[in-house]
C-alpha cells in the first residue's frame, strides 16, 4: 500500500499539533468533543455486530473492539495525569505502553458494554473537572517521560479532543471498509 494512502488511514483527521494556549472557542470546542465522545462512540457502534467490530481500519491497525478498549485505558490515564498536574508541582507522570496494555486479556473481550459504560462515566467526571479549571489551573504542567517539554493542561485538553476524533474516524473507516479494503 502506498505511503500516502497508509498515512491517510493512520491519520484520517491529520496529525496533532501541540498548542499550549487555546482561544476560548478552541477550548470550548475541545471540551465539547471530550464531553460528547462516549455518546458518539455508542451511536457509531449501535448497529454493529461482533464480526464488524473485528474489522481493522488499516493494515496492521487495531480493530474497532481494540480501539474502544484502548480509548478507555488512554482516557483513564488522561484523567490521572490531570489529577497529578493539579495536585503536584510539575510532576513527572508515568507513561503507559499502549501496545502492552492492548496485549492483555481484557482487549479480547468482544462485549464492549463495560468499556463503553466506563468511558461514559469517566468522561462525565473528567469534563466536570475540566470545566472547573480556571486559567491558573489550565496552565499547570506535567512532564511526560517521552517528551522533551513540559505539557500544560490546556494543551492536553486539545490533545485528547484530537484523540477522540482520531479514533472515531478510525472506527468509521473500519466500518466503511466492511473488512475488505486491504
Amino acid at each position: 500500500m502506498e505511503d500516502s494512502k497508509l498515512f491517510s488511514l493512520k491519520y484520517p483527521i491529520g496529525t496533532f499539533s501541540w498548542k499550549s494556549t487555546l482561544t476560548e472557542e478552541e477550548r470550548l470546542a475541545a471540551i465539547r468533543s471530550i464531553a460528547s465522545f462516549s455518546r458518539r462512540l455508542e451511536q457509531l457502534l449501535a448497529d454493529t455486530n461482533a464480526q464488524e467490530r473485528e474489522w481493522p481500519y488499516r493494515p496492521k491497525g487495531w480493530n474497532t473492539r481494540q480501539l474502544v478498549h484502548h480509548c478507555a485505558d488512554s482516557h483513564l490515564n488522561a484523567l490521572v495525569r490531570f489529577k497529578w498536574a493539579l495536585s503536584e508541582e510539575e510532576p513527572l507522570i508515568k507513561a503507559y505502553k499502549q501496545e502492552g496494555w492492548a496485549a492483555d486479556a481484557d482487549y479480547q473481550e468482544k462485549d464492549l458494554s463495560n468499556s463503553l459504560q466506563f468511558l461514559e462515566s469517566l468522561h462525565k467526571r473528567w469534563v466536570q473537572l475540566i470545566e472547573s479549571l480556571d486559567a491558573t489551573a489550565l496552565a499547570r504542567r506535567y512532564k511526560h517521560p517521552e517528551h522533551a517539554q513540559m505539557l500544560n493542561l490546556e494543551g492536553t485538553i486539545a490533545m485528547y479532543a484530537w484523540h477522540c476524533e482520531h479514533h472515531l474516524a478510525h472506527i468509521k473507516l473500519a466500518l466503511a471498509s466492511e473488512g475488505k479494503h486491504f
